[in-house]
């Protein structure tokens, strides 16, 4: 069975430390939600399992069906079915971005992809994203819209079918009917492929289509609590403060006002917890 393991990962940046010692297993087939308060090391951890340089590892291990996941180069990590979808997606001006996708296919090939056969799954994935082709033969996300670039994201993870798959608040920014879109690609997926989820989120909403299968929330750098789906209705409600007074767990924030107002429905001002 596949699996992704992360076993007291420590992840500095700028030599200050955001992850301090995260302990996280995904199973094969499981969508787990990953919430947490800003600033306490959610994108971190994502950055750091797919390798972006610039997040540097200074303890712990990252095990992708048991294979040394941190010996592996960023490129090496894609082929063996490792996929984040990113929050800011970058503008790669001269990249064609059909180019980009079929390379992209072709990387985890033993043989490439026919033209033909790239263009009718390229097609088949532009019209469950809503997306016009006229996008493919345009400079890799450049000048497209925030929403454009998100769906563009899911575009990718659709073509390329990984083994896990991590989106990084890839519904931020969307409106009702992109969120939908995105969602339905997500639920595709899952019932075509044998595929894992690992996905950030600040709204309640996308939760609620895609339906996680367990729930992990980070805290001062640390996977804090894990469990069922009702997190997340308890955190936008509540948002997290009742984890201070029901499980002893203390957040590192130096505002504390803004911490208790803030939930997941809407990253804004709602009913705080009294207490």
């Amino acid at each position: 069975m596949k699996s992704l393991i992360v076993e007291n990962l420590h992840v500095s940046v700028d030599d200050k430390e955001i992850l301090r010692g995260v302990n996280l297993e995904i199973k094969e087939n499981e969508v787990v939600a990953l919430l947490g308060p800003n600033g306490h090391g959610k994108s971190t951890l994502l950055a750091a399992i797919m390798g972006n340089p610039r997040y540097r590892v200074t303890e712990g291990k990252i095990l992708l069906n048991d294979e040394d996941v941190l010996k592996m180069s960023v490129d090496e990590r894609a082929k063996h079915g490792l996929f984040l979808g990113m929050q800011y997606p970058s503008e790669v001006p001269g990249v064609v971005n059909a180019d980009f996708l079929k390379s992209a296919i072709n990387s985890r090939r033993e043989k490439p992809i026919g033209i033909y056969e790239f263009y009718r799954q390229l097609e088949a994935a532009s019209k469950k994203m809503n997306i016009s082709m006229s996008m493919a033969s345009r400079f890799l996300n450049e000048g497209f819209s925030g929403g454009e670039k998100k769906r563009n994201e899911i575009l990718q993870m659709l073509l390329l079918k990984p083994d896990f798959a991590m989106l990084d608040e890839i519904d931020s920014g969307l409106d009702v009917d992109a969120l939908n879109c995105v969602s339905d690609a997500i639920n595709d997926l899952k019932k075509e492929s044998v595929i894992s989820f690992l996905v950030v989120s600040h709204y309640a909403r996308l939760y609620q289509l895609i339906k996680p299968t367990r729930v992990a929330i980070m805290v001062n750098g640390k996977i804090a609590l894990e469990g069922g789906p009702e997190i997340i209705s308890r955190i936008d409600k509540d948002g997290y403060e009742w984890l201070k007074y029901e499980k002893g767990i203390e957040i590192q924030k130096e505002d504390q006002v803004a911490m208790r107002s803030t939930s997941i429905g809407s990253c804004a001002v709602k009913e705080a917890i009294k207490k």
